[in-house]
C-alpha cells in the first residue's frame, strides 16, 4: 500500500479479519468498485461514485475517506514523523471534508471532531505517541472554530496501525453500520451483523426462495436476509428459524420486526418439525464448545444436527455454518454426503472459528 494523494480520494473499509475476501466481493458486485489492495481487517478500494451506496455495504465495519497509507513503517520511533508529515503535507483535507459533508451535513451549531488511534503490533512508540503525532500533522488543517470531543463528534479522523501497515482517513459511517439499527435486543455471544451478513451472501439465495436458521439464537442472520429485501419490490426469500431456547426466540421476534416477517418456532434442531428437501438454503451458528461445556459434545451434536439439515435440505442446497471446531463439522458434513464449496478462517468473540459454505448434491 503505497501513499496515495489524488483528486478523487480512494476509501478504505474495515472489516472482521478473515471476511477480507467476502467484504471484496460485496464492494465489486454492489458497488461497481475496484479494490485496490487488502491486509488484514482492511480493504481499500475506489468506487464511480461516493454517495449513500457505499453505507448500504453489509459485510463491512465502517467506511472512510482515504487520506492516506502505507505498509512500509518500521516500529521504529521515526514513524511518529513520518505520520505527522504525510498527514500534514500529502492530504487536501478541504477536499476530503467537502465531501465528507456531502454524505454526513453539518450539525447545526459549532461541528466537532474527535481522533481515533488505533494499534497492534510491537513498536517502539505508544499508542497515545501515534496520536499526538497524527494531531500535530492536523494542526491548522481544520476551522479554528470547531470543538473537540470526545464522542458523538460530527467529524472523525482515524489512524490505523497495524504492524507495517497503517491508513489515516476521514470516517463517513457511524456505529448504525457495524451495530445496526434492527438489533435493539442482544444475546450473549450473539452473531455479529457484518459476519451474519457475510453468511447470508454465501448463502446465494434468490427471490421465493427459503432460508433455514435451526439455532438462530438473536435472529440476525435471518435479520440480514429480510434487510437485503426492503428496498425490493418484488418476490423475497422467506426466512424460518428456531431455537431450543424460547428466550431467544423472543429476542429473535422483536430484532426481526423492522427489517421484515419470518417464521420462528421452538424446537430442537436435532428433529426438526419441516417435510423432507422444504427449505433451499442453511444458515447457522451453533454453539462453540465453551457454550455447550465440554468441547468434545460438538462432534455429536454435529452429526445429529447435520443428518437433520440434510433432511430438509433441498437436492443441490447451500449451508453455510460458522463453527469453532471445523474438523468435527467437516467429519459430519462429508458422512451426509456434502461437498465443500468454500472456507474462512475468522475470529468470532475472540476465539478462532471457521465459516465454510457446503453444497447437497442432487
Amino acid at each position: 500500500m503505497s501513499k496515495q494523494k489524488t483528486n478523487q480520494p480512494s476509501c478504505y473499509a474495515m472489516v472482521q479479519p478473515g471476511l477480507e475476501k467476502i467484504a471484496g466481493e460485496e464492494i465489486r458486485q454492489s458497488l461497481d468498485g475496484d479494490v485496490k489492495r487488502a491486509a488484514k481487517g482492511i480493504i481499500v478500494f475506489r468506487a464511480p461514485e461516493i454517495d449513500e451506496s457505499l453505507l448500504q455495504l453489509r459485510t463491512v465495519e465502517d467506511v472512510f475517506l482515504l487520506a492516506w497509507g502505507t505498509d512500509k513503517l518500521t516500529f521504529r520511533a521515526e514513524d511518529l514523523e513520518h505520520i505527522r508529515r504525510w498527514t500534514a503535507k500529502d492530504v487536501n483535507w478541504d477536499s476530503l471534508l467537502s465531501i465528507h459533508h456531502t454524505l454526513r451535513p453539518k450539525p447545526k451549531g459549532k461541528p466537532s471532531y474527535r481522533l481515533v488511534t488505533q494499534m497492534s503490533g510491537t513498536h517502539a512508540y505508544r499508542r497515545m505517541e501515534a496520536g499526538k503525532a497524527l494531531a500535530k500533522g492536523l494542526a491548522g488543517k481544520l476551522p479554528a472554530s470547531w470543538r473537540f470531543a470526545d464522542e458523538n463528534a460530527s467529524v472523525e479522523i482515524w489512524l490505523t496501525i497495524n504492524g507495517t501497515t497503517a491508513v489515516c482517513g476521514l470516517r463517513l459511517s457511524d456505529r448504525t453500520m457495524r451495530h445496526r439499527t434492527y438489533k435493539s435486543e442482544h444475546l450473549p455471544a450473539s452473531l455479529r451483523p457484518t459476519v451474519a451478513a457475510a453468511m447470508v451472501r454465501l448463502a446465494e439465495l434468490k427471490p421465493r426462495q427459503v432460508l433455514l436458521d435451526p439455532m438462530c439464537g438473536a435472529g440476525t442472520i435471518l435479520a440480514e436476509q429480510l434487510a437485503l429485501g426492503l428496498h425490493d419490490k418484488g418476490a423475497k426469500v422467506r426466512v424460518i428459524g428456531g431455537d431450543i431456547d424460547l428466550s431467544a426466540l423472543k429476542v429473535a421476534e422483536v430484532n426481526l420486526r423492522p427489517v421484515g416477517r419470518g417464521h420462528l418456532v421452538r424446537w430442537d434442531a436435532r428433529q426438526l418439525p419441516l417435510a423432507d428437501k422444504s427449505v433451499d438454503a442453511i444458515a447457522s451458528n451453533p454453539p462453540f464448545g465453551v457454550q455447550l461445556g465440554e468441547p468434545e459434545e460438538m462432534g455429536p451434536l454435529y452429526r445429529r444436527a447435520l443428518k437433520e439439515y440434510n433432511r430438509v435440505l433441498r437436492p443441490g442446497g447451500r449451508a453455510v455454518l460458522l463453527v469453532a471446531d471445523y474438523a468435527a463439522l467437516k467429519e459430519a458434513a462429508l458422512k451426509v454426503g456434502w461437498s465443500s464449496l468454500r472456507h474462512l478462517q475468522v475470529r468470532v468473540l475472540g476465539q478462532k472459528a471457521t465459516m465454510s459454505a457446503w453444497h447437497k448434491g442432487t
